[in-house]
Order: structure tokens, then sequence, then C-alpha cells
């Protein structure tokens, strides 16, 4: 889709804030570049970077010189920019429920497992297996809660019918926990509706194998 504006994306492919950014600007269609920040070599502290962003995370969209960070905010703005498909019920408690269960997610289970986290755990003496370790802790809390607050309104996907941001945010947490080797089999809506979401083609194509750097060969 053609919007009022050139968007350029700064992401990390396999950042999972980057991932649901990916994923909505798909949904919506919006033609968009994608700026590649290196978080493993730390290209998000570069100066050029901080004076873009100062807080130093992806993702930032910039919208012709309107930079835009925090992904769900992002998110947001492109629902207002771009009605349809509508990511957020326009009933105030079905809106309250999803948000909470995109919450549940971006706020509580990912701020505790992201790359400085885990660095800083490295930093603390929190060999491998230990950091593995604290990583399936917090994703089994907040899979626990969030299997018990999304099961008796979801249908298809997290809430109903229709893909909301809780599914955008569900894809990549759900990517992250397979890495990390997460026993999936206690969240059966999760995997249900991670599933119907992952195969859509926006999804697809925000997908991290998609959109990874290409492996240099000798």
């Amino acid at each position: 889709m053609l919007v009022p504006m050139k968007l350029v994306l700064y992401d990390y492919y396999r950042s999972s804030a980057s991932y649901r950014v990916r994923i909505a600007l798909n949904l919506k269609g919006a033609a968009h570049e994608r700026m590649p920040v290196n978080l493993l070599e730390g290209e998000q502290r570069d100066e050029a970077y901080l004076e873009r962003n100062p807080q130093g995370f992806v993702p930032m969209l910039d919208a012709d010189g309107e930079r835009i960070t925090q992904s769900l905010a992002i998110i947001g703005w492109l629902d207002r920019l771009i009605p349809e498909p509508p990511l957020f019920p326009v009933d105030s408690g079905e809106r309250a429920h999803v948000v909470a269960l995109a919450l549940t997610i971006a706020a509580d289970i990912h701020p505790l497992n992201n790359l400085r986290v885990l660095k800083r755990l490295s930093g603390l003496g929190l060999d491998q297996a230990a950091r593995d370790d604290w990583y399936r802790h917090w994703v089994r809390e907040g899979f626990d809660a969030l299997e018990a607050l999304a099961a008796a309104r979801a249908g298809r996907f997290l809430f109903g019918d229709s893909v909301t941001v809780a599914d955008v945010c569900l894809v990549p947490q759900m990517f992250n926990a397979r890495r990390f080797e997460v026993d999936l089999s206690p969240y059966p809506t999760l995997v249900r509706c991670d599933a119907e979401a992952a195969a859509l083609a926006p999804f697809v194509a925000a997908h991290p194998d998609r959109v990874a750097p290409p492996v240099a060969t000798g």
C-alpha cells in the first residue's frame, strides 16, 4: 500500500520486537525499507544511531523524519494511519483484553529475556545453562498466564477469528520459545493460534529466516 510518506524500519532480524513490527507492516501492506541494526555487534549504541533513537533500541520507524520507537507504539501508529485490517478491536472492553494479551508478552515476558538482560547475566557470572534456564523460567511463567487469559475468548486466533495485535506479539515469542527449547505442550491454545497466524503470508514474510543477512561462504 502506498502511504503518504517514506517509511524506514530500523531493525534486527532476530529481535522479537522488530519481528512484531515487520508483521504489522506486512499486514497493513505498507511499503517500507529496512535498515538493519546489528545488535550483536553493538550498532544500536553507535553515536549515529543514538542521535536518532537515544534509547538505543530496535525497532525504530522513521516516517519522513518522524521517529517512532517502541514496537507497540509503532503498531498503534500504523493502525491509525492504515485502518484496514484493524489490529485492535473497537469495543473498549475487547480492546482492553487484546492489549492485555499483547502486554503480557511485550511488557512481562520479553523485557526479562532480551539481549541486554542476557548479557548482564553473563557479566554477573552466569553460564550459558543458567542463562537458558532464566529465559525458560520467564517464558513459562508468562505463557501460563497468557494461556489462561486467552483460552476462553480465543477462536482461530488469540481473540476470535481475526488477527489482532495479540497474535502479532505471540508469533515472535513462540519463535523464541522454540529456539530456547521451552516445552509448549502445556499451552494448547497458544500453539494452535500461533500455527494459524504464522501460516499467513504477512507473518511468513516477516520471519527472521526470510530477512536474515546472507551467510558468508568461503
